[in-house]
């Protein structure tokens, strides 16, 4: 897992069409889909001017659970946060964009690693990671009891 702050020089080339990841921002060792893209507003500052961490953590849970979501084909619940690391603010205007990617499926649960990059408002064209997350999933039935995941 890198700890280090995204550069926003390029690295490796373009971006295949599939991941909408722009050329210039790195890329994590294994493939991450685009799964939310967000603008925090005024609303979701603390009182230093910083986006809340809470905002971002529940942004980071909505954008965890897509691909689980996609893969259980039903109703999931989020069982644990494994990581949250805060690299760097969010700022009001910081066009956030969150990439998720499946680590690990188990009999019932399905755990994602996402990794947030922010387009700084006042400098467009250059991202920074600002947060990195690891959450599980498990997949439940009607009566919120766990299920198999579909194989």
């Amino acid at each position: 897992m890198n700890t280090t702050p995204a550069s926003p020089a390029p690295e490796g080339g373009a971006a295949p069409a599939h991941s909408e990841r722009p050329a210039h921002i790195p890329r994590p060792a294994s493939e991450h889909e685009l799964v939310l893209k967000v603008i925090p507003m005024p609303a979701d500052c603390n009182p230093n001017g910083d986006i809340f961490g809470g905002w971002v953590m529940a942004q980071v849970d909505l954008a965890g659970s897509v691909l689980p979501a996609r893969l259980a084909q039903g109703r999931i619940a989020t069982v644990a946060v494994n990581q949250f690391i805060f690299k760097q603010p969010v700022r009001v205007g910081d066009i956030l964009s969150f990439y998720a990617t499946l680590t690990r499926i188990g009999k019932t649960s399905i755990t994602v690693q996402v990794e947030v990059y922010a387009e700084r408002f006042a400098a467009q064209g250059s991202y920074v990671k600002v947060t990195e997350a690891s959450l599980t999933y498990v997949a439940i039935d009607e009566q919120g009891r766990p299920r198999p995941v579909p194989k």
